[in-house]
């Protein structure tokens, strides 16, 4: 799989760390975070089709990334900086 990074191109998918969902991240200040991050971590859902992520590009810019990618096929659909919005 090779994702498009917006400031370094297409790169290999062995450049990026994926994590996890881009919808689902908890607010670490509220007062039930620990519950909260493991409801996101253990009992998430596992969409079929696009589905919104965040990836890290760690052997690169070091760019946190959303991206839509089709959990079907693995197709890249669109990927921006996670500061942006698709």
């Amino acid at each position: 799989m090779r994702i498009r990074c917006p400031f370094c191109g297409e790169r290999d998918l062995g450049e990026f760390s994926y994590l996890g969902d881009a919808e689902a991240r908890p607010n670490p200040a509220a007062p039930d975070a620990a519950q909260l991050f493991y409801e996101a971590v253990y009992l998430r859902d596992n969409p079929a089709g696009p589905h919104d992520e965040l990836w890290y590009h760690a052997q690169g810019c070091r760019g946190w990334l959303r991206v839509t990618r089709d959990t079907r096929t693995h197709a890249i659909i669109n990927s921006v900086f996670a500061s942006e919005r698709p």
